[in-house]
């Protein structure tokens, strides 16, 4: 049970503290929620990948579409409900819809429990959503196309090292740069490998993982490239990209024909999404998200970069940290009440 958390914003990553949850009894799922998860599992269906493009109006206004997009490798903490909730009430602000997603291209840590779950918590906080969900496992297909429009415009190559030979080649550089992630950027091993050694490593039984040429793809993007911040103010803030800060970042894994960052830019295009909400930790993945937009003649949405939720010891939240998770909380007699309250919704 969480008894402090902290909200980390992008200019304050450890802001004071405050108290959290009082157990107050038992709090189990309604009637109401047992019906919906069961109507998910009957309308829960592969959806093309232009159906739930937005349509305007006859006046050419475009209603808003937010959504919430977890991955069902572990179980929802609290800032995922945050996440959700954030999303939810602006949804409603914006007179909007909003639309849940399950990020689900890593097939060998998703698994139906956690999916499952998910849905059992969204429930529990009280959210609604649009029915059928997407699910990413469901459309390689789409990020196979993009894929396909990058590689034939020669920005990208396939690269056979390990994360083990990357830390080796730049272990005797002096402050190598690392990525937002904290990674060590691609020294370009692979870059330029003839085409027949390439072959020769395939024929080997070699895998190879598909990196962005990013001087190629930034020579090829139309101008400069940014985004509309909204929620720091009344008006929104005009945000200079950097995607240089990823290098050659990978887009397609050795085990996956994807990775998070194309297929989230293809599907909020395919779902049409005009409003992204998440957290302060995703702010630089927007700058190489809008190189890929752009590459791909994707629709640029409109970007908000919420707080982030932390432990008492600043440390955000994370399934890799064994924060406690939401059903945990709910075990302990916490109600979906308080958590909303405490979370300031």
């Amino acid at each position: 049970m969480i008894e402090r958390f902290r909200m980390m914003g992008h200019a304050d990553a450890a802001a004071s503290s405050r108290a959290i949850f009082q157990a107050r009894g038992p709090s189990l799922l309604s009637i109401t929620c047992v019906d919906r998860l069961m109507l998910w599992g009957m309308t829960h269906e592969q959806t093309p990948f232009s159906a739930q493009a937005n349509q305007a109006d006859p006046a050419g206004h475009v209603q808003p579409v937010l959504r919430f997009a977890p991955s069902p490798n572990g179980f929802l903490h609290l800032g995922h409900a945050y996440s959700a909730l954030f999303n939810d009430r602006l949804a409603r602000e914006l007179g909007g819809r909003l639309i849940l997603r399950i990020e689900d291209i890593d097939l060998q840590r998703s698994r139906p429990e956690f999916e499952a779950a998910i849905f059992e918590d969204l429930v529990w906080l009280g959210l609604e959503w649009e029915m059928p969900v997407r699910r990413q496992s469901q459309h390689f297909a789409d990020y196979e196309l993009a894929r396909e429009k990058l590689e034939e415009a020669g920005l990208l190559y396939p690269c056979f090292c390990t994360r083990g030979d990357i830390a080796s080649a730049v272990a005797s550089l002096p402050d190598w740069p690392l990525d937002p992630d904290g990674a060590p950027l691609y020294p370009g091993t692979c870059k330029h490998l003839s085409v027949e050694e390439r072959a020769r490593r395939v024929d080997s039984g070699l895998h190879a993982a598909l990196r962005l040429d990013m001087g190629a793809a930034l020579a090829r993007a139309a101008g400069r490239i940014g985004w509309s911040e909204y929620g720091e103010g009344p008006e929104p803030r005009d945000v200079t990209a950097e995607p240089a800060l990823w290098g050659d970042v990978v887009l397609a894994r050795k085990d996956v024909p994807t990775s998070y960052h194309l297929s989230v830019v293809v599907d909020d295009a395919g779902q049409g999404v005009t409003d992204v909400a998440r957290g302060m930790d995703l702010f630089n993945a927007t700058s190489l998200h809008r190189l890929l937009q752009d590459l791909l003649d994707l629709p640029a949405p409109n970007y908000r970069h919420h707080e982030v939720i932390a432990d008492d010891e600043g440390r955000k939240l994370a399934k890799s940290q064994r924060s406690p998770a939401l059903r945990d909380l709910r075990a302990q007699g916490i109600s979906a009440s308080d958590v909303r309250k405490q979370l300031g919704f």
